[in-house]
């Protein structure tokens, strides 16, 4: 899903209820009142810089479920400056996230600059082989080095998401093996500079896409997390239909068993299928059961269920109503 209007974005994400219930039976009753699971960093996207900040209080009174512990921004694509963190962009971020020890902050980063525009699979490919043979380290370096001033050392950076997709520049398909390497000299270049604690979140859209996203993992030592984008797509495709697809959400959690890598859920939200609680119900149902890191909401139209109206059903489900 492309961040468009979500670049410099903040997030924050929520998780609820069980799934095995939902295999053996499809829906469980509509006053079922599962609480988050204390284990996972909850939150939805509410806004882009500060102002999604300030958000936070009345989101969680409308939620009523307690308080968002997951915090998510997009760095956005434009240009390298913007890549490396500008100290302003980040410094917000780190008074949020020192405030509390409970708090996690999730930050998106591309992998190139120019992250949506559309290049050609050939310029794509030649970029990803400039990558791979250091060309663009010490932007990586800088970005590291502005996380840990900025208290922010111990982020998960959801690297090059949605790679298995066509959107973005830092799109895998052109070049799977030029992608892998690409990803490690980043990991390799930000793990090197002092005092960062950075979790990697190998995070791909769901199902196979343009190529299916396990040609794109880069390898154990260089992922932390294994992350993925659940939106509520194709039209007509049943949630249960989601989660045994080809590349789908149980592939996703039994290849992070293998991997011994704990799952997440960097963007998930209603989409094709429009205010579907069904949906709602048989995410948080997963997230309860699966434990992720954390999960992210996004909660802007046409995803969302508190900033974008229309979708009351689904609101409700949400809120445990």
């Amino acid at each position: 899903m492309t961040p468009g209007g979500r670049i410099g974005a903040i997030g924050v994400v929520v998780a609820l209820l069980a799934v095995a219930q939902l295999l053996a039976c499809p829906r469980v009753p509509e006053d079922a009142k599962a609480g988050p699971r204390p284990d996972t960093a909850n939150g939805a996207f509410i806004g882009s810089g500060a102002e999604g900040i300030a958000r936070v209080p009345a989101f969680e009174k409308w939620w009523g479920r307690g308080r968002l512990t997951a915090g998510r921004t997009y760095l956005p694509g434009d240009d390298w400056e913007s890549i490396e963190g500008p100290p302003e962009f980040l410094r917000p971020w780190g008074v949020w996230r020192g405030a509390r020890a409970d708090r996690l902050v999730v930050l998106n980063v591309p992998m190139f600059d120019r992250s949506e525009a559309h290049l050609p699979d050939a310029e794509v490919a030649e970029l990803l082989a400039a990558g791979a043979s250091g060309r663009y380290d010490a932007h990586f370096a800088v970005l590291a080095g502005r996380l840990v001033e900025a208290g922010l050392a111990d982020s998960v950076l959801v690297l090059g998401w949605e790679m298995n997709g066509i959107t973005f520049t830092h799109r895998c398909h052109p070049d799977p093996a030029g992608w892998r390497a690409y990803w490690q000299r980043i990991v390799r270049a930000m793990r090197a500079v002092e005092g960062q604690r950075f979790r990697f979140d190998f995070a791909p859209n769901r199902g196979r896409d343009a190529v299916p996203w396990t040609e794109c993992y880069p390898g154990d030592a260089f992922v932390d997390v294994i992350g993925m984008d659940a939106y509520d797509h194709p039209a007509g495709m049943s949630f249960r239909r989601q989660v045994e697809e080809p590349y789908g959400l149980r592939d996703q959690v039994e290849f992070a068993a293998r991997h011994r890598k704990p799952v997440s859920y960097p963007e998930w939200g209603l989409y094709r299928n429009g205010d579907n609680p069904t949906y709602m119900r048989g995410m948080l149902d997963w997230f309860r059961e699966h434990r992720p890191l954390y999960q992210s909401l996004s909660d802007y139209c046409p995803h969302g269920v508190w900033l974008c109206a229309g979708h009351g059903r689904s609101a409700e489900v949400y809120r445990g109503r």
